[in-house]
């Protein structure tokens, strides 16, 4: 491993500046004590890093975290320029216990000064799908150079894991763990106010929007219209995801035809209610457990990113959704892979949707096989946070040691 591959010679070679670089521009102080380095390559990265996060400094509170790439929170520190001496710079102010990093865009010269400093490194939910370097396609590809740079590799599935070691040397340590997913811990709910409702709703096909946007009313409203042409006590269980959205559902409610409980203002289902309109996600607890079937809003219409999946799932309820679900494509397409979830496009598709996975057999099925998602990401999580302990730990042990 010591001996540089020719494609990292190059790539080094083509990104060694021109001229001695100008001053480091002034960073934060490096906090006291251990620190995990956690770098997010993209928007779908992030979520599975902050679950581990989260896991990992509740184990131990001692323990700092310095972040790079994509966190919405603004945390983030922006990456050193891809030079071996930035890099090492970089390395040199920071000294992180150990590199987190999740997704398939690589840095071959930061890699290498992490080889360098004898910094451990670990890569997280590796696909099958190319690994990217900023180099010219014109150079040789300096991927798997910077792939063989880290101490382990965590794949996601047998496709993967082959790939890889095609790759790779064969002193590589790669594991298949399986996808690494943002759990979400399941949403609350009273007990005897879940026994109230469902005491109410009797035997009744019910199915949910959740955290519907104001431009899906129109849709999810003439798709129960049309649903409930097949389904004459179907019942719509309908959660905005704001205020605003609240008010075109309002607004909605009050042009059709329909029997509307409002939640909000203490009206319970009755036999003949058609829609149970809430004003916010709040509950969403109690009506995922109620309903066997969830639409997830910010899906059908545009610029909003999705929902994530495993919120419904986590407790029970089969799947529906949109094509725009950009922050969470990953975990909707392993959900539809285990015949978990369905996708939709408009009021047509999704009335036939529910239509046909109202029936209790279908909604079973696939909420069980969301289920089996749910709980293989939570045990995937388990094996990585207790791999992380242990190659922080070593680190700790190496330090005393000198």
């Amino acid at each position: 491993m010591s001996r540089r591959p020719f494609s990292l010679s190059a790539y080094l070679a083509l990104t060694r500046p021109a001229e001695a670089p100008g001053p480091v521009l002034e960073r934060p102080a490096r906090p006291d004590g251990p620190l995990l380095w956690l770098h997010a390559a993209s928007a779908a990265d992030q979520p599975p890093l902050a679950a581990l996060a989260a896991r990992i400094t509740q184990q131990s509170p001692e323990l700092s975290l310095l972040k790079t790439g994509y966190w919405p929170d603004g945390d983030a520190v922006d990456l050193p320029e891809e030079t071996l001496a930035q890099a090492q710079d970089f390395l040199a102010h920071w000294r992180p216990n150990l590199l987190v990093w999740a997704g398939q865009d690589l840095r071959p010269a930061l890699m290498e000064a992490m080889r360098l400093a004898g910094r451990a490194s670990l890569l997280v939910n590796a696909r099958e799908a190319p690994f990217s370097t900023p180099a010219p396609r014109w150079l040789p590809d300096a991927a798997p150079a910077a792939l063989s740079r880290f101490s382990q590799i965590l794949c996601v599935s047998r496709e993967a894991e082959r790939r890889l070691r095609r790759l790779l040397p064969a002193e590589t340590r790669i594991e298949r763990t399986g996808h690494l997913t943002s759990v979400p811990p399941p949403l609350d709910c009273p007990p005897d106010l879940h026994e109230e409702v469902a005491a109410a709703i009797g035997g009744r096909p019910v199915w949910l929007a959740a955290r519907a946007r104001a431009g899906e009313m129109r849709d999810i409203f003439d798709a129960h219209a049309g649903a409930s042409r097949l389904a004459h006590r179907l019942l719509l269980i309908l959660v905005p995801e704001d205020r605003d959205d609240a008010e075109a559902a309002t607004r909605f409610a009050e042009a059709s035809e329909m029997r509307i409980a409002r939640w909000d203002d203490g009206d319970m289902p009755d036999d003949l209610t058609q829609i149970v309109l809430c004003e916010s996600p709040a509950e969403l607890g109690l009506w995922y457990r109620l309903a066997p079937l969830s639409f997830l809003g910010g899906s059908l219409a545009a610029g909003h990113g999705g929902t994530d999946p495993l919120e419904a799932a986590a407790l029970g309820s089969a799947v529906l959704y949109g094509p725009n679900v950009g922050h969470h494509l990953a975990t909707y397409s392993r959900l539809v892979d285990a015949g978990a979830a369905r996708i939709v496009r408009d009021a047509h598709s999704l009335s036939a949707a529910v239509s046909q996975v109202i029936a209790p057999d279908r909604a079973a099925t696939m909420a069980h096989a969301g289920w089996d998602v749910v709980t293989a990401g939570a045990k995937t999580e388990d094996r990585i946070v207790g791999q992380i302990s242990s190659m922080l730990d070593a680190g700790r042990t190496r330090t005393e040691a000198k």
